[in-house]
């Protein structure tokens, strides 16, 4: 039996899984970690806590299965993007917290880069808008602000990671990890000269570009008892993509994580947003890339996260389907969870949550029901300008991730979009896509197709709701969203 260690490093956990040649798993670990708030706005994570708690994880999966690390044939690594690290090269110490994709420190370069003409520069280059949430103003930040060092590394959590089990003879990222900084093209697949001097970016920091399923170093015997090779690299929501088996163009998936991120293959030509939407690169295979349509949500299950931890209405997320489906609807209430700004299409870092149509009949339950909602109409804003810049007339959508386990929501969704939702019997489709292709990478797997046969499948949705009803919930969501945009800005 061959085996694959998968690490998932996600923004409020990191995890790890071990996958054999069926795409069974054997064993799981995983364990959170700190988020630090230093201001209003600002998310930060403590590099060498992502490392320690992806290491633990790591063993603790080996430990559970009892499978000698000999017999591990491949890693595969999906991370949270767009996370921004620094390090020194020669201690490998870190020099500043990670600055995470849901900060907002520099949400006002990025306006003064729209003022100055330079959102068509990088769109066009990159297929990102100039926002806070990509890597570039974060490094920008950092060399401004931390340290110019000669001696400096930077990298996204995957190209940490790497560094860190390589024993630092390894400075690489995949391609969408690059594709994710703001600074690469994603046409020449190069980190883009033009953009390194926008953004003030010394070549010498930047990590190597590798094929997402391609040769990224081997783990140092130190780490896990042996040393075992790096095959698959992408970022996590490409590789849910992936893992979905979205292979071929018009395929889209919808991940129900931390945010939400719906991507929609397009094949081998990138297609141009006209709708706000990201164009990103999918993965790239033997030097072929593949692009997609990204509509990136910042605040998806973090939603549910905010009813347990700051309002404390329930005691475990788990917890959130029933008090929800204990009233019928949602009393009136609609909650625009802006907490760090809209993300896709809207674009807008000024928006702030807000709980709109409160009165003295709203409860617990109604604001809970509320809140799942609008990770539903959230979903359905970026898929009507997904379909609109594709020109495609979908018929299903494939979920993933935590919050796809809960039913109220799936058939929201499957309501609100008036589509299929197709739910696979493994929720884990961001660390399928890292074993995927580390297997593919190691020569596990031949190809694309022999992968076909790898994931199963749980649940359909079909829709229920009249339209008439839809476009009433859809109305009073619209007026909502405009009436929590540019809080910040005015107050």
């Amino acid at each position: 039996m061959t085996y694959i260690l998968v690490l998932d490093q996600g923004t409020t956990s990191s995890r790890a899984l071990l996958l054999d040649q069926q795409a069974g798993i054997t064993a799981v670990a995983q364990q959170e970690f700190k988020q630090h708030f230093p201001q209003s706005g600002w998310v930060e994570h403590d590099p060498e806590e992502i490392w320690t708690s992806q290491i633990n994880c790591a063993r603790e999966v080996l430990t559970k299965s009892g499978i000698p690390a000999h017999e591990i044939s491949a890693i595969g690594i999906t991370n949270q993007r767009e996370t921004t690290v620094i390090w020194d090269r020669r201690s490998g110490e870190p020099l500043y917290n990670a600055i995470v994709w849901q900060d907002r420190r520099t949400a006002e370069f990025c306006d003064t880069l729209k003022d100055r003409g330079h959102t068509s520069l990088i769109q066009t280059k990159t297929g990102l808008l100039p926002d806070a949430y990509f890597s570039a103003t974060k490094l920008r930040w950092l060399l401004q602000n931390v340290t110019s060092s000669s001696e400096l590394a930077f990298g996204t959590v995957d190209s940490w990671l790497i560094w860190k089990l390589t024993g630092g003879k390894v400075h690489a990222t995949d391609a969408t990890n690059a594709s994710r900084t703001m600074l690469f093209n994603i046409h020449d697949l190069e980190w883009d000269p033009e953009l390194l001097e926008l953004f003030q970016v010394p070549e010498s920091v930047l990590p190597e570009v590798v094929d997402s399923a391609g040769n990224f170093g081997s783990a140092d015997p130190e780490h896990l008892g042996a040393s075992i090779p790096i095959c698959g690299v992408a970022g996590d929501q490409q590789a849910a993509l992936f893992g979905q088996l979205c292979h071929s163009p018009g395929m889209v998936k919808n991940t129900y994580g931390t945010g939400c991120f719906i991507m929609l293959n397009t094949g081998a030509k990138p297609v141009h947003s006209t709708n706000n939407l990201l164009t990103t690169l999918g993965w790239v295979i033997d030097s072929k890339p593949s692009y997609a349509l990204e509509g990136s949500i910042f605040i998806g299950g973090a939603v549910v996260q905010w009813l347990r931890d700051g309002l404390k209405l329930i005691e475990h997320s788990s917890e959130v389907e029933a008090l929800a489906a204990s009233v019928e609807n949602n009393g009136g209430v609609t909650f625009v969870p802006a907490f760090t700004g809209l993300g896709a299409p809207h674009w807008d870092p000024y928006a702030r949550g807000s709980l709109f149509g409160l009165s003295r009949g709203s409860t617990d339950a109604h604001i809970a029901r509320a809140a799942l909602e609008s990770i539903a109409f959230q979903t359905a804003d970026v898929l009507a300008a997904m379909q609109d810049d594709a020109q495609l007339d979908l018929q299903e959508i494939r979920v993933d991730g935590g919050a796809a386990a809960n039913d109220l929501l799936m058939q929201f969704q499957s309501d609100i979009l008036n589509l299929r939702v197709m739910r696979p019997d493994n929720l884990e489709s961001t660390a399928m896509g890292a074993g995927f292709l580390a297997g593919l990478g190691a020569g596990i797997w031949p190809d694309l197709e022999a992968l076909q046969s790898l994931r199963g499948h749980d649940r359909d949705f079909e829709p229920s709701m009249t339209r008439e009803n839809v476009e009433k919930h859809l109305a009073v969501w619209h007026q909502a969203v405009e009436r929590a945009k540019g809080w910040k800005a005015v107050n």
